[in-house]
C-alpha cells in the first residue's frame, strides 16, 4: 500500500502540525512514513507545504508531481497552486476562506479566493469545500481546522487508517490543556465528512 498525502496553506495555519498528526498516526498502524516540509517565509504568512508518504513504496519524503492521493488545502489560492502535485483521480479538500497576502494590501486586486473555489470545481471531480469559520463555529475558533479538516478527510474514506489511530495520535501529540477540544474538533470533522462519502 502506498498513500501520498500533500498538505498546504500560508504559516500560522497549523499545517505542520496536522501533517505530524497524520505522520504519527500511520505509524501507529505499523505503516512506513515519510514526511517533510517546505516552508517560505512561513511566520510571515508565506506559503507551507507538507508532504507524507506512507508506504514501503515512498523512498522520498517528498511527493512526485501527479502523485499526490490526496491534497488538504487551508487556503484556496495554495490548493491551486500545488494541483500539478494531484495524481488523476485524487481528492482535494479546501478552505474556502481565503487569507489575504501581505501584497494584496499594497494594491489590492479585489482576491477573495473566489475565482479559485470556482476554478477546483470546474477541474477536480473529488473536491469537498469548507468554511472554516462554519466548520469550527461550536468549538470558539477557526484555529481548530487543521484537526477539524483531518476528521473531514477520514469521514469522507479518504484517509487509509483508523479514526482510532488518529484520536490516539491527538491525545499523545497535543498540549495536554488543548486534547480533549482538539479530539472534538477532529471528531465533528468526521461527522462532516462522512456527508462526502460516496
Amino acid at each position: 500500500m502506498s498513500y501520498n498525502i500533500l498538505l498546504c496553506g500560508v504559516g500560522g495555519q497549523g499545517t505542520v502540525l496536522a501533517s505530524k498528526l497524520l505522520a504519527a498516526a500511520a505509524e501507529k498502524m505499523g505503516d512506513t512514513v515519510h514526511s517533510a516540509e517546505t516552508i517560505g517565509m512561513a511566520q510571515r504568512g508565506g506559503p507551507v507545504t507538507s508532504h507524507v508518504r506512507i508506504g514501503k513504496d515512498a523512498y522520498s519524503p517528498l511527493i512526485p508531481k501527479k502523485s499526490a492521493d490526496l491534497i488538504i488545502a487551508f487556503e484556496p489560492s495554495e490548493a491551486v497552486r500545488n494541483l500539478d502535485f494531484l495524481k488523476d483521480g485524487g481528492a482535494v479538500i479546501t478552505n474556502e476562506v481565503c487569507l489575504k497576502p501581505v501584497t494584496e494590501s499594497l494594491n489590492p486586486t479585489g482576491y477573495d479566493g473566489k475565482e479559485m473555489i470556482a476554478y477546483l470545481q470546474k477541474n477536480i471531480a473529488n473536491l469537498v469545500v469548507l468554511n472554516a469559520d462554519s466548520l469550527c463555529g461550536e468549538l470558539g475558533s477557526s484555529k481548530f481546522f487543521n484537526v477539524a479538516v483531518l476528521g473531514v478527510a477520514k469521514g469522507a474514506g479518504f484517509l487509509p487508517f483508523s479514526k482510532e489511530a488518529l484520536i490516539e495520535t491527538i491525545e499523545t501529540s497535543v498540549k495536554a490543556n488543548f486534547v480533549e477540544v482538539n479530539k472534538k474538533a477532529f471528531l465533528h470533522g468526521v461527522e462532516e465528512g462522512s456527508k462526502y462519502n460516496r
